[in-house]
């Protein structure tokens, strides 16, 4: 799944490529938005909160506004996107190869020669943007969010802390406490922790855990290769997520991995039995 990183990248790329700009054509291909055409509005921008996209609009005039809106033709409105596993947004120049098949392919804007493509795309909704917040409400503080400050750090540390004996790797998944990491920051961060993704949250200082997350978020949020040793070469960029056959990056001894996680919501987890102290699942 795309982590807070990867979105916030696919929001930067799709505001550079229309942000100012007027929708010369839109076209969307999901039944509940089929009847929509925002041809005339400016593009106004993108938000990114955690895995969450939203594309802002002004003006124009859409045919069929969202549900509880007044119809003004001159409000803002905001298209909310989730990528989850497969989805992703592409830029390219308007009439070039969209390189998805047409089935795939859920939203497609278009402002002059620029066209942003939605492919795979869920959760697709169209709202007023003042109500941006009925769909993230519940999310934890943003590691990404360009006006974090120290009350942010305090209550994702508090919130990862309240439940003392819920695991490490766990925690880290759920969007309410912090919003942005996925399972390959879980796994680095524990291992960056020193501690298995099976040790208790009482165990850790959930201050500098938060504070961890947010500088391996930051230092992968302008550039699309993912690194948490601060190498880029493919086989060097992470020390034990997904690096059954190369070992441990640190102490190159053999890395395992065991599922962790509820049911369909588990997680391949991996992990280093030298460098990482604390519970693991039996063989």
């Amino acid at each position: 799944m795309p982590e807070g990183d990867t979105v916030f990248l696919t929001g930067r790329l799709v505001d550079r490529a229309l942000s100012g700009r007027t929708l010369t054509a839109t076209d969307f291909r999901v039944p509940s938005l089929a009847t929509v055409d925002l041809t005339g509005a400016e593009f106004a921008g993108v938000r990114t909160v955690g895995k969450h996209l939203f594309f802002r609009f002004r003006g124009g005039r859409d045919r069929s506004p969202p549900r509880g809106g007044s119809g003004d033709p001159e409000r803002e409105l905001s298209l909310h996107s989730h990528l989850r596993m497969d989805g992703a947004w592409r830029t390219l120049r308007t009439g070039g190869r969209r390189g998805a098949p047409a089935h795939q392919i859920r939203v497609v804007l278009t402002a002059g020669d620029a066209t942003a493509v939605g492919v795979r795309v869920h959760d697709l909704a169209l709202l007023s943007t003042s109500d941006e917040h009925r769909r993230i409400g519940h999310l934890g503080p943003d590691l990404l969010d360009p006006e974090w400050t120290d009350a942010h750090a305090a209550r994702a540390a508090a919130a990862l802390a309240a439940d003392p004996g819920r695991e490490l790797g766990t925690a880290l998944l759920d969007q309410t406490a912090l919003a942005g990491i996925g399972n390959l920051y879980k796994v680095e961060i524990c291992f960056l922790t020193g501690v298995t993704p099976w040790t208790a949250v009482s165990d850790v200082d959930t201050a500098s855990v938060v504070d961890l997350a947010r500088r391996l978020l930051r230092a992968n949020a302008q550039r699309w290769e993912q690194s948490t040793t601060g190498e880029l070469a493919r086989d060097r960029r992470t020390w034990v997520y997904d690096r059954t056959r190369l070992g441990c990056f640190r102490c190159g001894g053999p890395v395992r991995v065991a599922a962790q996680g509820p049911g369909a919501e588990s997680r391949p987890t991996w992990f280093c039995p030298r460098c990482q102290h604390g519970p693991a699942p039996e063989r």
